[in-house]
């Protein structure tokens, strides 16, 4: 989990709940394109990340891109969406090698489950999101610009 976390907001949220804060989330990184997502395994990060697509109108099912790496969406007003799952990844530079830094300058916004497997290839500010597993269907919620 990265340190460095500036304007800090932390709320506790259940499940039932998710679209108030995939809502929540979408108004406070307005200004950002990539938004990282820290947690462990089974903490809500796909969870969270599809509830984010349904508030911008994303209409087909949107699954983790654990295989595929990245899966790309369009939103009802005609965004792309792009979603990474960089869990697989042995190197950094497999990122760097499909050509992570042009999806991130796109100006696209880019939701990155498992950050910490490419460091030095995210942008030097973008917004992030800390989950962790309180119950089955509680979870605790950290975010802020980076």
């Amino acid at each position: 989990m990265s340190n460095v976390v500036a304007a800090d907001t932390a709320l506790t949220y259940r499940l039932d709940t998710i679209h108030s804060v995939a809502a929540i989330l979408l108004n406070s990184l307005a200004d950002f394109s990539v938004c990282v997502f820290h947690g462990e395994m089974g903490s809500g990060k796909t969870t969270l990340i599809k509830a984010i697509g349904q508030q911008l109108g994303v209409e087909e099912t949107m699954a983790s891109p654990t295989f595929s790496i990245v899966n790309e969406y369009q939103t009802s007003k005609g965004k792309t969406i792009y979603h990474f799952d960089f869990y697989r990844l042995k190197k950094e530079s497999e990122a760097y090698d499909m050509g992570v830094h042009e999806y991130f300058d796109s100006g696209s916004l880019c939701l990155v489950e498992w950050p910490d497997k490419i460091p030095s290839l995210l942008p030097p500010s973008y917004f992030e999101v800390n989950l962790t597993s309180i119950d089955a269907v509680t979870r605790a919620l950290r975010y802020g610009r980076h």
